[in-house]
């Protein structure tokens, strides 16, 4: 093996200090910070921290931050081997916020505002970045830091199109920063043990997974007369790469409810439970073959077919009446099933939630905590638990779901390919523009 193969990703950015130019003019620089590890006192050295920057720092990117419902041990400045140092947002007020909440935690004043992600990417001091920004950023966001050398956690859903998913795995492949995606349902003993019991056979062969969460946009576009832009918001920064419309609170607000935006329920929601149903059905790197609508006659709701004949549906209904519970998973095989939702499950039969998993069995990825998990594969260059080939994948899976919704009838996927089979109007519903002068 030559010399240059041999150069770990540490070395390599210790030895690159060429700027580059970055997205939309802005510079980008690979970062030098070394990523060290505890001394003989089991103190990190100031030096050895890894140095976070956070883009976006609303209610979930304060989670992310500070910790909340799924990061009651502090999210990720509760931990000694982070650092963080700037934060970032298009609204004054959740920026100065977020920076009150970092400076309070260290007895400083250090953490820098930004109100253009670029400006803080462009820090070479950063290592790594929280992307908790609307859905119609992350792609775009998560390509300049990849660029930039940024290690990556991105809050789910990876994006509004399969395009946008795809680019983003090229990106993050080609640069080799770690990508860790926000589905902290993978670091979760219960969805964990769910999807091993269905791995290893214990309901038999699969045929159903019920999936349970809510549908599509509500609205398509947004009529909403126009306002006054209140002082405290970059509107223009706001809006990003969407068309551009009248400020209104309302679609500030309630932004999720439009497709420009998101893709409704079917990626919010649907990002964990469609991606927990692809965990426990081994396709993570795989994924349907036709999607159905709903059409009144044969099919009642969204069905999804396999190649190992396994169905998938998007049923609510069935998912509540058999276990109580309005969001979740189930799968149902030839000899039982088992439903999983956060953070608990259940079994038929009973007893098989106290079934072991044997040494020679499949076991998945263990993880004691999503932000721990991504903390440690940037320490070690390991592959996180919910790294980009598989977010890419599982929101493909939410996405063509929308499709089929949107056109009123079925289509087929060829996974191997990432491509719709023979079906030119399905695959331009794969991509969108972007307006300038933000491209991917």
């Amino acid at each position: 093996m030559s010399h240059a193969r041999n150069i770990s990703r540490r070395n390599f950015l210790k030895r690159t200090s060429t700027v580059m130019t970055g997205l939309i003019g802005f510079p980008y620089v690979v970062p030098s910070s070394a990523l060290g590890k505890a001394g003989p006192s089991g103190r990190i050295a100031p030096s050895n921290r890894i140095v976070m920057g956070f883009i976006g720092v609303g209610g979930q990117g304060t989670q992310g931050l500070a910790g909340g419902i799924w990061a009651p041990e502090g999210g990720f400045i509760g931990r000694a081997e982070v650092q963080a140092v700037a934060v970032c947002d298009a609204d004054a007020r959740n920026k100065n916020r977020a920076r009150d909440i970092v400076n309070q935690k260290y007895g400083n004043n250090d953490c820098a505002t930004y109100g253009d992600f670029r400006e803080l990417l462009a820090r070479q001091d950063i290592d790594a970045v929280l992307i908790a920004t609307g859905e119609r950023w992350h792609p775009f966001i998560s390509i300049a830091a990849a660029k930039a050398g940024k290690d990556i956690y991105c809050e789910k859903p990876l994006s509004v199109t399969i395009e946008e998913a795809k680019a983003v795995r090229d990106a993050v492949t080609r640069y080799g920063v770690v990508f860790q995606m926000g589905t902290q349902q993978r670091s979760s003993w219960s969805f964990r043990f769910a999807c091993e019991l269905v791995r290893n056979g214990y309901i038999g062969q699969v045929k159903t997974v019920t999936v349970s969460v809510g549908g599509p946009v509500a609205y398509k576009l947004c009529d909403l007369p126009a306002e006054p832009v209140p002082d405290y918001l970059d509107y223009d920064m706001w809006l990003g790469p969407i068309p551009w419309r009248p400020y209104n609170v309302g679609f500030v607000r309630g932004w999720m409810a439009y497709r420009d935006c998101s893709g409704g329920e079917m990626t919010n929601w649907g990002a964990h439970h469609f991606d927990t149903a692809q965990w426990g059905l081994g396709t993570d790197d795989s994924g349907p073959i036709e999607i159905i609508p709903p059409d009144g006659k044969d099919f009642k709701v969204l069905t999804y077919r396999y190649a190992n004949g396994a169905v998938m549906i998007r049923d609510p209904e069935k998912f509540k009446a058999e276990t109580g519970q309005d969001n979740g998973v189930m799968f149902e095989g030839t000899e039982g099933k088992v439903a999983v939702w956060r953070y608990t499950l259940r079994t038929w039969p009973e007893n098989l939630i106290k079934q072991k998993i044997g040494p020679d069995q499949i076991h998945l990825h263990e993880s004691e905590n999503h932000h721990t998990d991504f903390v440690n594969s940037i320490r070690t260059r390991a592959k996180p638990i919910s790294d980009i080939a598989t977010g890419c994948r599982s929101i493909t899976v939410c996405h063509l779901g929308n499709i089929a919704y949107e056109l009123g009838r079925p289509v087929k996927w060829n996974p191997e390919k990432e491509a719709f089979v023979n079906d030119p109007l399905a695959e331009r519903m794969v991509c969108r523009s972007a307006r300038s002068p933000w491209c991917l």
